[in-house]
């Protein structure tokens, strides 16, 4: 019996994701994948994410039938096992029987036929012996409520003392969910067009132009293969809604592109200018980003030559993503404790670079989609105790002004604060974790 396409490609890419840091979301939508007919890719998606999402919690059950320890193993046999430890353990719908044949014909594939009887022993303990581990709604403790939901304890640690247990928990949960599927659409006609094509879907939670698809697959639909319209969470939409419109507005840190093509579409007038430090994100920021008026630029923000001042900045910053976990698992498992004090001294300096690109008068949003103090307001109030030209203004007088003119959805705005900052956290919100700051020159 041939092995599933569905299966090869999870395998494949839990492969990549494991010894090349690529992200899944995006190998799953890669070309290599394109064939995969809607249930084959529907179910890599479920194997893929699933497995990243509970990744601690199956190498838990494999260590507990393994005569190896788990860090002697091939990457190959490993991920193997994770495939059909995930199956075994969370899909209920498919045959026991298919996720071990296939898991140790994978094995055979990736060349490593001398482990198939370890693998095929390691399988068969989990037959008739499967019971789930504990829930996240049963945990009393950070370090039992990460466990049980599938994330670092350090992690756990920190987010408890930071926003307490319960938010913890609730940030837990919802890294542990199926995020939903949200769309920008400021055209009512690629609404109709994607409804026409069996594309259900639901207003946003947060804004006015986005939706929710609760039904089909929008990857196949023509207006999203032909990039009229992106996913992008509602967070993000929203710091780009942040910047406001303008003359001249710089992008600092553009790709993927889904907030710089916002921009473009509230201000069809304005000269526009993405900065993007990878050359190939560059180029894939133009085939997401097709307006006139924007110009892609592959430079460090750091180093932009030139002089030019813009009225209004963006500066969304690299960042740890730990407020995206659940489109991102993979992250929680390569973060380190160690990497905040690096990735907020380059946040550092990329602010203070785009600081000197505004002018008078000018606005500057800082934005992360990080749940860390390290990468947000201790990067603000760094830059402006060495910058006495900008002022940190309260985000809720912009969000107050973008209700006014129609585009929240959300109508309790203290909500979606944190003192002067904008602030929306997993599971508390409809969205992804995002951080905004809004810095006006004096």
């Amino acid at each position: 019996m041939a092995i599933s396409a569905a299966r090869v490609a999870a395998f494949d890419i839990l492969l990549r994701v494991d010894q090349q840091d690529a992200y899944a979301s995006e190998l799953l939508h890669a070309p290599d994948h394109a064939n995969l007919s809607p249930a084959d890719h529907g179910l890599a998606t479920e194997l893929v994410m699933g497995v990243l999402r509970w990744r601690s919690l199956l190498d838990d059950q494999i260590a507990q039938r393994s005569s190896l320890k788990l860090a002697k193993l091939d990457p190959e046999v490993l991920t193997c096992l994770r495939l059909a430890a995930y199956q075994l353990l969370y899909l209920d719908r498919v045959p026991q029987h298919a996720s071990v044949h296939e898991s140790v014909e994978l094995v055979k594939r990736a060349r490593k036929r001398s482990a198939v009887p370890f693998v095929n022993a390691v399988l068969r303990k989990f037959a008739g012996n499967i019971g789930l581990p504990a829930v996240v709604g049963e945990a009393s403790s950070a370090a039992e409520l990460a466990s049980s939901s599938a994330h670092p304890h350090w992690l756990v640690e920190r987010w408890t003392q930071a926003l307490g247990y319960l938010i913890a928990r609730r940030v837990c949960d919802y890294d542990q969910s199926i995020p939903a599927t949200c769309l920008c659409i400021r055209d009512p006609k690629i609404a109709s067009e994607l409804e026409s094509q069996g594309i259900k879907l639901a207003p946003g939670s947060l804004l006015a132009s986005a939706r929710r698809v609760i039904g089909g697959d929008i990857t196949r639909a023509q207006a999203f293969r032909q990039s009229w319209v992106a996913i992008q969470d509602e967070a993000s939409q929203l710091v780009a809604l942040l910047v406001g419109q303008g003359s001249r507005i710089l992008d600092c840190c553009a790709a993927p592109g889904g907030k710089t093509r916002l921009l473009a579409e509230r201000n069809p007038r304005a000269a526009i200018v993405a900065v993007e430090l990878h050359p190939h994100r560059a180029r894939l920021l133009r085939k997401l980003v097709s307006a006139k008026n924007v110009q892609i630029v592959a430079s460090d923000i750091r180093t932009l030559p030139g002089g030019e001042l813009f009225d209004h900045v963006l500066v969304d910053v690299p960042c740890s993503g730990t407020g995206t976990l659940a489109h991102n698992p993979e992250i929680k498992w390569r973060l380190k404790l160690e990497d905040l004090l690096d990735l907020q001294n380059r946040q550092l300096a990329i602010l203070q670079s785009a600081m000197q690109r505004v002018a008078q008068g000018g606005r500057l949003v800082y934005s992360t989609c990080s749940l860390e103090p390290e990468e947000n307001q201790a990067v603000v109030e760094s830059a402006l105790s060495s910058d006495s030209s900008f002022r940190l203004t309260d985000s809720r007088e912009q969000l107050r002004e973008l209700g006014s003119q129609g585009e929240l959805a959300q109508k309790d705005i203290e909500a979606l604060t944190s003192g002067p900052y904008l602030r929306t956290i997993p599971g508390v919100h409809p969205c992804d974790g995002f951080f905004a700051a809004i810095l006006q020159k004096n």
